[in-house]
């Protein structure tokens, strides 16, 4: 009985329990909040949990950070015409499936295809008919494309073209680079290509070849940040990095002169498929590049013709320039001492270590004088004026003149060149330019020192560059005497003797004559190598042409290489005569009326205007307006806006809509080709002067790509 009393008075009361787990949980308590304590004096000290960065997770939930993508700089002619620039370019078509409507039930299908037709017409280089004949052939078809009208559309265009509300066009936005002009000193100017920017989802334009290479690091700038940190509902912006974007630069292109002349290039080339072309055009007292092409060439726009030739044929090719060589060969004779003006030389053949020299007419012309030989491009006579003055003289001048070095252009890939200088024969035959490799970079150099009273210029192609943040010019070219070879007396002698090339009765130049100019000039053909030996046939030859005008203080050189051409029976002398005299005319008239005391008349912009309207503009600035089509509104003109007009000057004006064929009676050979270029016709000439005839009969509808042939008396 006492043992039961004491277990039960052992026992502890449920009080007592109750104040153990009680003192338990506090305790279990105390040490939970020790441990968040000291957890969050750690988070709250160190910002990290879980090895997680708590800063850089907060920044990320609360601020937004973007890359601002510099925009890269524009290429600008002379005259400020963008020739490549960043753009939004658009391509239109219309949706014809009539189940197609947004979310609001409104039509997204073409309604009135007579409406649209007549919309695109307005806008788009495409006639009413063709548009409405696409509309017409899609019914049925989810939607329609309009070709090459409706691509590479601005976003003037786009943004005219929606204020119509015609319903069914839509666009599709791409980012790129614009060339506006297309075939336009393509090599020259050059491309990009879009590049993946390292650790980014980003691509960003490079240069790849031309200018856009030469200089991207000008043109593409550095990109910004933009940092944007919510607080609240609101957010304040910073940008953490400014964005900096690509310079502009400006060329030495004048647009009118570029124009001309790809378009006078391309018709020589469909018309004899030379395998290499070249034509260059360089004011000859600052060494400033005017104007230049190629073929091979391609559209800079749609990148047509590209796969045919990437190198840059005014500095990437070698060739061996032929009878264009022996300016520099009269050059060093006269300025050296040996030259006489009595002396006659044999010619027909002369043999030099028993290897011979000929000449073009191998019967030769008798005993003459070296001038007479100069004129009638006698290789014999050159090859004695080498012998005369000795190789080591002639290799001397050969240097002075910069054939045997780069002209540092900045241009990728340039070549130096080569010589065969070892033997008597060699050294004779690069008096006439053979044996001897050259770029065309390398002897428009060379002729500046004949242009320009001695004094050798270096080419250049870039004005000057401007910083779009700044506002301010970084760069300003200023022409840069790179050599004096000769003296000034002997460059006014080599001049003279470049006249009679033209105007000596059995000049070889006679058909590079310009009414009212004087001309100097040097003609060209050279065999081609093929490597060990020399190809033959009647199309196995280099032709090529040097001009200087005015002859007696020259303004403007040029230089045209045709090589290995297909003439069936054509004169490769005319044909490159056809080029010199329309670009080079141009280029005096245009200096001309610079030099005018008459005030200068700028062009307006006569684009967007009625067709009513912009004649009345035109007629009150005293220019004669020829009025393309018989649309409203003006879409086109010859004349860029901003640039200089003299009284009577022709103008032509391009109507929107259906293009109609103006007469082009005593029109220059200047002017047909400015008017087929704006038009898109594919020209080809006949004959020099002003024209007589065309193909297409005045008041006739034309299309782009049609033909058009004239012939000039």
């Amino acid at each position: 009985m006492n043992n039961k009393k004491k277990r039960m008075t052992s026992k502890r009361s449920p009080d007592d329990n109750r104040d153990i787990f009680g003192k338990w949980l506090y305790f279990g308590a105390m040490v939970v909040f020790a441990i968040l304590v000291i957890r969050f004096s750690y988070i709250a000290i160190t910002h990290r949990a879980n090895g997680a960065d708590l800063k850089s997770y907060t920044r990320k939930l609360y601020t937004t950070d973007t890359v601002v993508a510099a925009k890269r700089g524009t290429i600008y002619t002379a005259n400020g015409d963008p020739i490549a620039e960043d753009t939004s370019t658009y391509t239109i078509y219309a949706i014809m499936a009539k189940n197609q409507k947004s979310a609001n039930g409104k039509a997204l299908y073409v309604k009135d295809n007579e409406q649209v037709a007549k919309v695109l017409a307005k806008y788009l280089p495409i006639s009413r008919k063709k548009a409405l004949a696409t509309l017409e052939k899609g019914a049925g078809k989810f939607q329609v494309e309009f070709g090459t009208a409706g691509k590479n559309i601005t976003l003037t265009t786009k943004e005219k073209i929606e204020a119509e509300h015609v319903t069914g066009l839509h666009f599709i936005q791409s980012e790129a680079r614009l060339y506006p002009n297309g075939m336009f000193a393509s090599h020259l100017v050059g491309l990009t290509d879009s590049k993946d920017v390292k650790n980014s989802e980003s691509t960003r334009l490079v240069g790849s070849m031309g200018i856009e290479q030469a200089f991207n690091k000008q043109l593409s700038g550095s990109n910004g940040r933009r940092v944007v940190t919510k607080q609240g509902y609101q957010g304040a912006v910073k940008a953490s990095k400014k964005v900096q974007n690509g310079n502009n630069v400006y060329t030495t292109i004048d647009t009118k002169l570029q124009t001309i002349l790809e378009t006078k290039v391309s018709a020589v080339a469909d018309q004899v498929d030379p395998k290499a072309m070249t034509a260059t055009l360089m004011n000859a007292k600052t060494g400033a590049i005017l104007a230049t092409t190629q073929r091979p060439t391609f559209n800079a726009q749609t990148k047509k013709g590209l796969s045919k030739m990437w190198r840059n044929q005014l500095v990437e090719d070698t060739f061996e320039p032929g009878s264009t060589m022996k300016v520099f060969t009269m050059a060093a004779a006269i300025d050296s001492g040996n030259y006489n003006d009595n002396i006659t030389v044999p010619t027909g053949t002369y043999r030099i270590d028993n290897k011979v020299v000929p000449d073009w007419n191998t019967s030769g012309w008798g005993n003459i004088t070296y001038a007479k030989g100069f004129a009638l491009s006698s290789n014999v006579a050159m090859a004695h004026l080498e012998q005369t003055m000795g190789a080591k003289t002639w290799l001397k001048y050969i240097k002075r003149f910069g054939l045997r070095s780069s002209t540092n252009s900045g241009l990728a890939n340039e070549q130096t060149g080569s010589i065969q200088f070892t033997y008597p024969i060699e050294q004779a035959d690069t008096s006439f330019g053979q044996g001897i490799q050259v770029t065309p970079m390398q002897m428009l150099q060379g002729f500046t020192a004949i242009s320009n009273g001695g004094k050798m210029l270096k080419p250049y192609f870039i004005s000057k560059i401007t910083n779009p943040n700044t506002h301010k010019t970084v760069y300003k070219a200023k022409p840069k005497v790179v050599g004096n070879p000769i003296s000034a007396k002997t460059a006014s002698k080599v001049l003279k003797h470049m006249q009679d090339v033209v105007y000596k009765s059995y000049g070889t130049g006679t058909a590079y004559k310009i009414k009212n100019y004087r001309i100097a000039a040097k003609t060209g053909t050279a065999q081609v190598s093929n490597g060990s030996t020399y190809a033959t046939g009647d199309n196995s030859y280099l032709y090529s042409v040097v001009g200087m005008a005015p002859a007696k203080n020259p303004k403007y050189i040029m230089y045209i290489t045709m090589k290995q051409p297909t003439l069936s029976g054509t004169s490769a002398t005319d044909l490159m005569a056809g080029i010199f005299t329309t670009v080079m005319e141009r280029a005096l008239e245009e200096q001309k009326a610079s030099e005018s005391k008459t005030p200068a008349v700028k062009m307006a912009d006569l684009t967007g205007k009625t067709t009513a309207a912009a004649q009345k503009a035109a007629k009150k600035a005293d220019l004669t307006p020829v009025v393309v089509g018989k649309g409203s509104r003006i879409v086109k003109q010859s004349l860029s806006a901003g640039t200089s007009v003299t009284s009577g000057q022709r103008v032509v004006l391009v109507t929107n809509g259906q293009m109609y064929m103006p007469d082009l009676t005593g029109w220059s050979a200047s002017e047909v080709a400015e008017f087929a270029d704006l038009t898109g016709l594919k020209l080809s000439t006949n004959g020099t002067g002003y024209v007589k005839m065309q193909s297409i009969s005045a008041g006739n509808p034309i299309e782009v790509k049609e033909g058009l042939s004239v012939r000039l008396k």
